[in-house]
């Protein structure tokens, strides 16, 4: 789809589709990531704090989108495993206490919403690419415009210097490369 049909199919099929500044719903929202472990399953984990800033243009195309992710807020269920992922094995949050997006492009492939944009943990930074669907615009019960969007990635944690691994004794290591990332987020029109 073309970038002018992208904007169009967003007006057309989104009448309430306004140029603005959006703000994290964070009640509605969700980070969350896996990784393989052991080769044979995943570990599945999430972020409970991060925050979202949206800012739509009057071509949506032109809209710009900034996320920012407290790792200290990583949560797997596990403790013991929480811990060791703030550490330097892995996102060494004491010293890189954000992961961060900052979008660079925002188009469209058949329905799916596609976004680029430049990703940084650990203080590299790499270019990403989120895909998804765009689940439209609705003003809810209390009166407040709201926006969302369900979007994807996978990125290889090497990348980005999350190296820590162990060899298993039969063979391969303890955890995957690939991380899967997944995002659903749902923004409110600030007034």
């Amino acid at each position: 789809m073309r970038l002018h049909s992208l904007m169009t199919a967003i007006t057309d099929t989104h009448p309430a589709y306004v140029a603005g500044t959006w703000k994290l719903d964070p009640t509605h929202s969700d980070v969350s990531f896996s990784v393989r472990h052991l080769a044979i399953s995943k570990v599945r984990g999430s972020f409970e704090s991060f925050d979202v800033t949206v800012v739509t243009a009057e071509d949506p195309t032109q809209s710009t989108i900034e996320a920012s992710i407290e790792i200290a807020s990583v949560n797997t269920g596990q403790k013991d495993r929480d811990n060791h992922l703030k550490t330097g094995d892995f996102f060494l949050a004491e010293e890189f206490p954000t992961m961060n997006f900052v979008s660079t492009k925002i188009s469209a492939d058949g329905d799916d919403l596609v976004i680029e944009g430049d990703l940084t943990l650990r203080g590299v930074t790499k270019p990403v690419v989120l895909k998804g669907e765009f689940g439209g615009i609705v003003v809810d019960g209390y009166g407040q415009t709201k926006a969302a969007a369900s979007v994807s990635t996978k990125i290889n944690r090497l990348d980005f210097g999350v190296n820590w691994n162990a060899a298993l004794e039969a063979g391969g290591f303890t955890l995957g490369n690939d991380v899967s990332i997944d995002v659903e987020v749902q923004v409110v029109l600030q007034a």
